[in-house]
């Protein structure tokens, strides 16, 4: 029985299987396999942004079939249609996702890809944010991928195309409103999302995801 995160070794790939079976208190993500730890304690911006985002969203969802969710949340992501569950290599916990297709969620989580998900972004999680979770979130057929950008007051987003490519949008910023395309009616604006935050002193980091 694995009851600690340093009884895994960091160089080997885990499944879907493997992981139900952990019983360790860490947060952790399987993205293509490899084990990536999460932060057990989010930034005050991060909360503050998440519950800002989550508001608009949840009330924008009322009396729609959709439903929308925070981490810890586990969403399962097949890469290949036929794959078995218990196989899958990735376990991601979003910061929110919403899942408009009701038959991908089950008591343990969400298996497939999410219509909308939102990451907030901090230094510790840039990286995988922006390249890690964008090429997976791409290869699942995650329709929008939206990147909140706390220090720079931005976010980036990401339309899946007909060729199951990530199309960047725009930086939406102070001024902008942002039109959620997969929850049409759906808009965010930025200034006033952005009006509670208390910034952590950080280097800024780049709007722009990844070049394809």
């Amino acid at each position: 029985m694995i009851t600690s995160l340093d009884q895994l070794d960091p160089t080997k790939k885990y499944t879907y299987a493997d992981y139900l079976t952990w019983q360790f208190q860490e947060r952790v993500e399987l993205i293509f396999g490899k084990i990536s730890r999460m932060s057990l304690a989010p930034k005050t911006y991060h909360q503050t942004l998440s519950k800002e985002l989550l508001y608009r969203i949840r009330k924008h969802l009322e009396g729609k079939k959709c439903k929308v969710f925070t981490a810890p949340f586990d969403v399962c992501l097949p890469i290949e249609a036929d794959i078995p569950e218990y196989k899958t290599e990735n376990i991601v916990q979003p910061d929110i996702c919403v899942v408009c297709d009701l038959k991908k969620l089950d008591e343990r989580g969400c298996h497939g890809a999410p219509d909308l998900i939102i990451e907030i972004v901090s230094k510790s999680s840039v990286k995988k944010d922006l390249h890690e979770k964008y090429d997976l979130y791409e290869q699942a057929g995650v329709k929008e991928y939206w990147v909140v950008h706390p220090n720079d007051i931005s976010i980036s987003v990401y339309l899946l195309n007909s060729s199951r490519k990530y199309e960047f949008q725009k930086p939406y910023t102070l001024g902008d409103t942002l039109h959620c395309t997969v929850l049409p009616g759906l808009d965010i604006n930025v200034e006033e999302t952005y009006s509670d935050i208390v910034n952590e002193p950080e280097v800024p980091y780049g709007t722009n995801a990844k070049r394809v």
